[in-house]
């Protein structure tokens, strides 16, 4: 209840975007491979910067 108003941090907002990402990519997986393709290096892009803030 107290964390309804808490803001989430960038690598918060970060990570639920590479989590939807790979699930996309999953999904496009077995449909769609160059598809597929862009949608991984588009979550690698985002994990590299999940990565450049943590450190």
């Amino acid at each position: 209840m107290f964390g309804l108003f808490k803001k989430q941090s960038d690598a918060e907002k970060l990570q639920k975007r590479y989590e939807k990402l790979m699930s996309e990519w999953h999904k496009l997986s077995t449909i769609n491979r160059a598809e597929s393709d862009k949608k991984y290096a588009e979550a690698e892009d985002v994990l590299k910067q999940i990565e450049a803030l943590q450190s």
